[in-house]
């Protein structure tokens, strides 16, 4: 038996569509707010940030959405992605489960963002716009809208997490290669970051922040919109193009998942690999297990609350339900930096909610384990993100050892850890450290969810 078994599909093979689960979830979507009045958003609300086309997605119930031919035609740079079966790693653990990962480190950026960063310069061109602002955690979501923008004609504006901005400073030097401005958020360039920063002059930053500069950004600029990475529906639908490919590639291979299995912060990389087997779980009564790994340190899914919250931390963004630590949330300085964040998916956590899917949170130190094994079984070097879904599969692998079951694990290594070597050095020197976030200060953020009327 051959070591490495790859399953490639041909250009042909990229997908034409999209695919939108909530044409199939159970029960409809519950609706963005707005932040002023509590009111259901409208079209109108959400135009000063994103343009029409995005915002028909975000609400769509059309099972299928078309790709337009210039975003399958950047797609062609790196699409379709390999999937993998990992035989070394199976035999480094003595398992008779069968692991397979599609792999997204790939793309120009490294990642499986540009999926959706190509879509969304697109729309944005189309629409007339000249520059873009978003926010960045560990730089894979700006290095991929920079990527995008350069590609469309587009100028980029990236606020990037402090804290990530001082571990990852290769990111942010693609993120200036690809010719966008990045910026270190909190910063003195919004009344959103001097606000953050009166009040804690050393703040590390978050997501959540970059956010609200950013939007800020965008709304005060007529020229701009926004971009975001994660989180939103129409970012959640782009990424379907991972989990439709690997259902074909799994047919290749003559087998269907028990198990499928992804990182979480947002959910834009597991919803782009989990969403098409939801809905053959929906569908046809697949029994498979489908799980969000999400790190301790920010366990939004596994101990937030599933209420209305804003997806900023200042409260300029829509109120959407979801799984929420509370905005007011600033997480430890891990170096997963792109699973940093408050909230989730609201698609992600109304399927939580369902019992669709299932989450588990998991500590950094066993991530990295579990991301070294990799490496010297699969030779790829994984970004700190996607270590957490090679922990959930590693440990399925090894249950499926202990129970003498054959389960087919399937996970998305969403992007390569090149330019993460000084978490891999933190790692070795053992400079790292386990951090499950306190109860009490998770308690303390949401005691400042917004009140929502019923």
């Amino acid at each position: 038996m051959a070591e490495t078994t790859k399953y490639l599909l041909g250009e042909n093979d990229i997908p034409t569509a999209w695919y939108n689960i909530i044409a199939d979830l159970p029960s409809p979507p519950s609706p963005p707010l707005h932040p002023g009045t509590g009111q259901p958003l409208g079209p109108a609300d959400l135009a000063p940030l994103f343009p029409m086309a995005l915002i028909a997605q975000e609400v769509s119930g059309e099972r299928y959405i078309d790709i337009p031919e210039p975003v399958r035609e950047v797609y062609r740079l790196w699409r379709p992605s390999p999937l993998y079966r990992a035989r070394r790693l199976e035999r480094a653990l003595d398992t008779p489960a069968h692991i397979y990962y599609k792999y997204e480190g790939v793309s120009p950026a490294g990642s499986h963002k540009p999926n959706t960063a190509v879509a969304q310069a697109y729309y944005n061109k189309e629409e007339g716009i000249r520059r873009l602002s978003t926010e960045t955690g560990a730089g894979q979501w700006g290095s991929s809208l920079a990527f995008a923008c350069a590609l469309f004609g587009l100028e980029c504006t990236v606020y990037m997490v402090k804290v990530s901005f001082e571990q990852k400073p290769y990111r942010r030097s693609m993120i200036q290669t690809y010719g966008a401005e990045v910026i270190a958020s909190p910063s003195d360039r919004t009344n959103a970051g001097r606000q953050i920063l009166s009040e804690d002059p050393e703040s590390p930053g978050s997501l959540g922040i970059a956010i609200s500069e950013a939007v800020e950004d965008a709304a005060t600029h007529e020229d701009t919109h926004y971009a975001l990475g994660s989180v939103l529906n129409h970012v959640c639908l782009h990424q379907t193009v991972i989990g439709l490919e690997a259902l074909k590639q799994m047919e290749m291979a003559g087998e269907y998942p028990d198990d499928v299995i992804a990182c979480f912060g947002g959910g834009s990389n597991f919803a782009g690999l989990a969403l098409p087997f939801v809905r053959d779980k929906i569908r046809d009564g697949r029994k498979t297990r489908i799980l969000a790994a999400e790190p301790e340190s920010c366990p939004s899914l596994t101990r937030g609350e599933y209420t209305y919250d804003f997806g900023d931390t200042v409260g300029l963004t829509p109120l959407v339900r979801m799984h929420t630590l509370g905005h007011t949330f600033v997480p430890a300085g891990i170096h997963a930096g792109g699973l940093r964040y408050h909230g989730a998916a609201p698609l992600i956590s109304q399927l939580l909610d369902s019992k669709l899917i299932e989450a588990q949170a998991y500590h950094q130190l066993g991530c990295f384990e579990a991301a070294v094994q990799f490496a010297r079984s699969e030779g790829i070097i994984p970004a700190p993100e996607s270590s957490h879904a090679i922990r959930a599969a590693v440990d399925a692998a090894l249950a499926a050892r202990e129970a003498g079951e054959r389960r087919v694990i399937l996970f998305n290594l969403s992007g390569h850890g090149h330019f993460d070597m000084a978490a891999y050095d933190a790692y070795f020197a053992g400079q790292l450290q386990d951090y499950a976030y306190p109860r009490e200060k998770v308690e303390e953020a949401l005691k400042h969810l917004p009140k929502v009327p019923a």
